[in-house]
């Protein structure tokens, strides 16, 4: 049995079988192994018995008969000890269970503490939450924070990433379950409401235009230049190798409007495996509520399974978020988390969107031909 590793780092379990390192985002699934794996598909043949799938699992449905249906190999047994909005990401519309959750990434809003009370704001994360319970609610707050600090202080990062956090707090966002385009109509999805908040907040003056994975946001984290940013479980560990100097005065709490994921990874089994029922044994038990813990304690692994959220270790108290146990916040977002329909042209479209939405922050697009031009080009894609 062997799954295919990903260049770098590794992580071994029982047996010998070598596991690739996710990163934080899960970026290292990805990159040169899917365009391999995409390219082991093409051939009809070849490929090992287990493959580790990001979050672009939906892209991979056409395909689904390349893997083994993990419901014929026992998979409905274990169904109740997983998130159900997780479990759902690795099964096909039409039902078919293609591949098992390995870990998530509940997003929640990180803060400065220090700077939201020196701006008047309230510091402990339950009083935050409950001021900023909307995105209106949080710009205006951002307005208040921005106004008393000065112009050297930003409410948050990029108009990019805050237009992904509003789409991932729903169930549908570019396409309905039968492949259908739905992104052009407010009736039916998020995204024109999401694309006029993250306008909305780079036209208030909210956005400190710092993309994510720069050294500008690294800095800008660092030296108080941002002062909160909503994003996944995940970018604790980035914060916090990004932003030494600031031990003790990051909190965590609800995002506006509710929880949303980013992130997070499967285990499948290739249609060509001899021995299926021996690498679905290995799989589930790799990722049942104990492995998951352990995977959360030796590599920071956020865990899909239920029980594994109500462990004691994931309450621990933080150090660099002034003793707060943020496991608390991201658990209960993990728990609030809509079960979302990605769709195989997810990522494409997306990146349109995003794209164009840098063109307005950055370049000075007006919003209005850069929304058209977005819809124009993804059309164009859709036809392809």
């Amino acid at each position: 049995m062997v799954l295919e590793p990903q260049p770098g780092r590794q992580h071994h379990c029982r047996g010998g079988t070598a596991i690739p390192e996710s990163s934080h985002s899960g970026a290292k699934i990805g990159g040169d192994f899917k365009s391999k794996l995409k390219t082991t598909l093409a051939a009809g043949s070849g490929g090992p018995d287990i493959v580790a799938i990001n979050d672009w699992v939906a892209e991979l449905f056409p395909n689904a008969s390349h893997f083994w249906n993990l419901y014929e190999l026992g998979a409905a047994d274990i169904e109740a000890d997983y998130l159900d909005w997780k479990w759902k990401l690795g099964v096909t519309p039409d039902g078919y269970m293609m591949a098992l959750p390995i870990d998530t990434g509940p997003t929640a809003l990180f803060y400065r503490a220090d700077l939201f009370e020196k701006a008047g704001l309230p510091g402990e994360p339950e009083e935050v939450s409950e001021l900023m319970g909307t995105w209106e609610d949080y710009f205006e707050a951002g307005r208040q924070l921005q106004e008393r600090l000065g112009s050297g202080v930003y409410l948050t990062d990029s108009i990019s990433a805050l237009y992904t956090q509003v789409t991932a707090q729903h169930e549908r966002i570019y396409f309905d379950t039968e492949g259908r385009f739905i992104g052009d109509d407010p009736s039916r999805s998020p995204v024109k409401k999401a694309w006029d908040l993250a306008v909305k907040a780079h036209e208030m003056g909210l956005l400190a235009d710092a993309a994510r994975s720069t050294p500008e946001w690294n800095a800008s984290m660092n030296n108080g230049r941002i002062a909160s940013f909503v994003g996944a479980v995940w970018n604790k560990e980035i914060l916090m190798d990004a932003a030494p100097d600031t031990e003790g005065l990051w909190r965590v709490t609800d995002a506006p409007s509710g929880a949303g994921n980013n992130g997070g990874s499967f285990l499948a089994i290739m249609k060509n495996s001899k021995h299926p029922e021996e690498a679905f044994q290995f799989i589930s038990w790799l990722l049942n509520p104990e492995n998951q813990l352990r995977s959360f304690k030796n590599i920071n692994l956020y865990p899909s399974t239920v029980e594994t959220l109500g462990s004691p270790e994931m309450l621990e108290e933080e150090p660099f978020f002034g003793g707060q146990a943020t496991g608390a916040v991201f658990g209960e977002a993990a728990r609030q988390v809509k079960p979302t329909f990605f769709g195989e042209r997810h990522p494409s479209v997306n990146g349109i969107f995003t794209r164009e939405l840098d063109n307005v922050a950055l370049q000075g697009k007006d919003p209005e031909r850069a929304w058209n031009d977005a819809l124009e080009r993804i059309r164009k894609e859709l036809l392809r």
